[in-house]
């Protein structure tokens, strides 16, 4: 079989599976077993002197550890049957993708704080957030849903797309595993300021270039010219060098004003604003945003297969 039908085909199964079934609750997921590696490494040896360099260490190692396993597997089952293989690869790219999960989550939280009312919104909110909840009034429950879903989109269907168009499912997993260390140990606090900054830098720079072309997609699918006047005005102002492009993107789309201070894990956090027009965010634009994100993963999807099925011509 054709080498680009063995990348084209398990992205159309793990693209279609994650569109259907997303990801159903106490599932087996790859994620939580980085996670798992990451906590028992990270109380193994954050702890006495140097570290930085301990963490670093776990860093590389974990990420070189879970693309050779994966490098390892796909060249053992290509090796039973060329099928196989792509069934396999489409289902681990279903466990990379998050879109479909992610706009659940969003619309959630929306639904939950239209029916039930700013404690129930609050609740559902922190299962997606890091700040804290406690005090948002119902507008900034709803900014803070858009900013993660424009975030997100970036870090959890862009960026592992990006990664598998380069180097398959071994350079997805090894993405996955980097974003994961960072959303554990990447924190400015006591415990994890030097442990867990090797992660956090190395999450920026790999989210580099996903988090642009997560912006220019978003603008693309919508034709928003303000979005990409946005994108070049206030992308760089965020406290991340990455996250401020597509929530720039989705503010300029949106026509409304994101950012802001917020408390994170007790810390208060002084976030720049993205736009001017502090407005009322109301409940059915969540509608907009779900499809803003579906368009630019279908984009992205397709053109990776575009390119691949070019390079074979």
């Amino acid at each position: 079989m054709e080498k680009t039908m063995l990348v084209v085909l398990p992205l159309v199964i793990g693209y279609v599976l994650d569109l259907l079934i997303g990801d159903p609750e106490n599932w087996p997921h790859p994620v939580r077993v980085f996670g798992t590696l990451i906590a028992n490494g990270e109380r193994l040896l954050n702890q006495g002197t140097v570290r930085f360099l301990k963490g670093a260490l776990l860093t590389v190692g974990l990420c070189i550890g879970i693309y050779l396993f994966f490098a390892t597997l796909n060249r053992l089952i290509l090796s039973i049957h060329p099928w196989l293989y792509i069934a396999m690869n489409g289902v681990w790219i279903w466990y990379g993708l998050a879109n479909k999960g992610l706009i659940t989550e969003g619309q959630k939280v929306f639904s939950v704080l239209q029916a039930d009312g700013l404690d129930a919104g609050r609740a559902q909110l922190s299962r997606i957030v890091g700040r804290d909840t406690s005090r948002l009034s119902a507008q900034q429950i709803r900014i803070a849903v858009l900013e993660t879903m424009s975030e997100n989109l970036s870090d959890g269907v862009i960026a592992p797309l990006f990664f598998y168009a380069l180097a398959g499912v071994p350079g997805m997993m090894a993405y996955k595993l980097i974003n994961t260390m960072d959303s554990m140990v990447g924190y400015r606090s006591d415990r994890y300021e030097q442990f867990g900054k090797f992660a956090a830098r190395l999450d920026d720079v790999v989210n580099f270039i996903p988090a642009r072309l997560t912006a220019l997609l978003m603008v693309l699918v919508t034709g928003s010219a303000r979005g990409f006047q946005f994108i070049l005005r206030y992308g760089s102002r965020h406290k991340s060098p990455n996250a401020g492009y597509p929530e720039a993107a989705l503010a300029g789309i949106l026509n409304c004003r994101f950012g802001g201070p917020n408390v994170y894990h007790g810390i208060l956090v002084e976030k720049p604003f993205i736009g001017e027009w502090e407005r009322r965010i109301e409940p059915q634009e969540i509608n907009r945003a779900s499809t803003i994100n579906q368009l630019s993963c279908f984009c992205m999807v397709l053109g990776i297969c575009g390119l691949y099925l070019l390079l074979r011509a």
